[in-house]
């Protein structure tokens, strides 16, 4: 059965003269599944590293 988290965070890479935050909802069935999600995306989409992005907070999300 598939959650849908809501993940807040930044990236923080050296030639931005400040960071870009994001605010994105991931479904996935666990927390990890979701945060492991997130890294591949803002890899592919900024090709930030892992060390680069900042996860500042998680939470569930209920969808009706």
């Amino acid at each position: 059965m598939s959650k849908v988290f809501r993940i807040k965070g930044e990236i923080m890479k050296k030639h931005f003269f400040e960071p870009l935050t994001f605010n994105q909802l991931i479904k996935a069935a666990k927390e990890e599944h979701a945060v492991e999600r997130i890294y591949a995306e803002m890899g592919s989409r900024h090709r930030a590293k892992r060390t680069e992005v900042k996860i500042e907070s998680i939470s569930e999300e209920q969808v009706e």
